[in-house]
């Protein structure tokens, strides 16, 4: 199980997520520290390492909207979130997939500040409210990819998985 630590709204853009004015620091490893930056008690909680890894974030609808900003994505990554959305913007999802971000979709999902969650197969519960809520699926194919960690760790392991395949005959 797990406990949300933070709900926001519908139309959540990347701006709000990961703001442009932190732009030249793009390094995965460094753009965690500027989540949610505007908003000083979480993005302190957040710092301060007071959000446990796998902690829940809800979101509304269209979260990730705005730009392409894949930084977006690795700041939130960066802390181990999982992310719990009534639905998503298309490229902030292919983001996600690509940088292997726990993001789940779950329209009409509800759950407040507090409340233990867990995603049980293809729906999520919350735990606190006896309330459960279809997922909508990956296919199979980009779930790999998240599962996998990322597109790079899943192209690393595709190769890897490749070349020591025994040789096709012909």
């Amino acid at each position: 199980m797990a406990k949300v630590v933070y709900t926001i709204e519908n139309d959540i853009s990347t701006d709000v997520i990961y703001p442009g004015r932190f732009m030249a620091t793009v390094l995965p490893s460094e753009t965690p520290a500027f989540a949610f930056a505007d908003d000083a008690t979480f993005n302190g909680m957040l710092k301060a390492k007071q959000v446990p890894p796998g902690s829940v974030l809800v979101a509304g609808e269209n979260f990730g909207c705005g730009s392409s900003r894949e930084q977006a994505v690795s700041t939130l990554k960066g802390h181990e979130l999982l992310i719990i959305a009534r639905s998503v913007a298309r490229i902030f999802m292919q983001n996600a997939v690509n940088l292997g971000l726990n993001l789940v979709v779950a329209p009409g999902f509800e759950a407040a500040q507090g409340d233990e969650v867990e995603v049980r197969g293809e729906e999520v519960v919350n735990v606190t409210t006896g309330k459960k809520f279809p997922i909508e699926k990956l296919p199979r194919a980009r779930q790999a990819i998240v599962d996998a960690g990322g597109l790079i760790a899943y192209t690393r392991k595709r190769m890897a998985e490749q070349a020591s395949a025994p040789a096709g005959r012909g």
